[in-house]
């Protein structure tokens, strides 16, 4: 397994190649986070908003239980949902994710996004004539009451989800603790040059998520579905050259880059492929000569963080 770190601005280490829980249904989220450490997976990627925080919490605990791993061995994030933005929200939210994660604490805690939605309960993407009902706290103020949960104790860092340059340089000119960590999708059809730029600036280190480009994203359903890259037969050409697979190629892309990646899946056989992706694969020079093939186009993420353009290597 990859076990290089990114070093974040709080000196805190995280695994290169990390296990998502996005969409790992409760019954199977608990049997692949076992699998997961013991393949050496250490960071661990939850979210309120992928509905099964209390299935992982099991899964967590079971590797506790089992000595697979020691709680200061493990990485374990959370996200902030976009409806709890408003300050006296921020803590509840968390304490709730603590519960069901059954921690005394999380290693980093991310806002998912700078956009607050209205916290309607029971309702996390209230509509209103088929459009999300946004509301307008504004996430300078969410960001203060999460630096208040370092200040307790209650997270050792924070950082930001779906967030673009702009966004992160206001946050970053009126924070008091500057994000961590910042977690942007990032594969060869999107490869982000101004925010991997900005963050090399910053001295924030970058979590990749949909590293596979994201094929079964929900998200896609009324619009036009990104390519999946692990069909792409330039990824594929990359892979078998390697002797690796497609989705080891695409996790490797970032992590030529020093970045983090967080590839998805509650599979045994897939989880374990993913943490094989150390060997092979040549410098990020080579990578780019080679996935320059692939035109390097933006998808654009569905809230506009992001400009749909094309990326140029020097």
């Amino acid at each position: 397994i990859q076990r290089r770190c990114v070093n974040n601005n709080n000196n805190n280490n995280n695994n290169c190649c990390c296990c998502c829980c996005f969409q790992a249904p409760d019954g199977k989220v608990q049997s692949a986070m076992e699998e997961a450490v013991k393949h050496g997976f250490r960071h661990i990627d939850c979210a309120y908003f992928y509905g099964n925080e209390q299935a992982v919490g099991e899964g967590i605990q079971n590797v506790l239980k089992k000595g697979l791993a020691k709680r200061e061995e493990l990485f374990i994030v959370s996200k902030l949902w976009n409806s709890f933005h408003d300050p006296k929200d921020v803590k509840p939210a968390l304490m709730e994710s603590l519960k069901c994660l059954q921690l005394d604490y999380l290693d980093l805690y991310l806002m998912h996004s700078p956009m607050g939605i209205k916290n309607v309960k029971g309702d996390l993407l209230p509509q209103k004539d088929g459009q999300v009902i946004f509301s307008d706290v504004d996430y300078l103020d969410t960001w203060k009451a999460m630096e208040k949960l370092v200040e307790e104790g209650l997270v050792k860092s924070i950082g930001v989800a779906n967030f673009n340059p702009q966004q992160l340089d206001r946050l970053c000119a009126h924070a008091k603790i500057c994000p961590d960590v910042a977690q942007a999708e990032r594969h060869p059809y999107l490869t982000q040059c101004e925010l991997m730029e900005y963050l090399k600036k910053k001295g924030i280190a970058w979590v990749c998520i949909s590293p596979l480009s994201s094929p079964e994203s929900p998200f896609w359903k009324e619009s036009p579905h990104p390519k999946n890259a692990m069909e792409d037969p330039v990824v594929k050409a990359v892979a078998k050259k390697h002797g690796r697979s497609p989705a080891q190629i695409l996790i490797r892309f970032n992590l030529q880059y020093g970045l983090a990646a967080v590839p998805k899946s509650h599979n045994p056989q897939h989880i374990a492929e993913n943490a094989k992706v150390s060997g092979g694969g040549g410098s990020p020079k080579h990578f780019w000569a080679t996935f320059s093939l692939l035109g390097l186009l933006y998808f654009f993420n569905p809230k506009e963080s992001f400009s749909a353009q094309t990326c140029k290597q020097d």
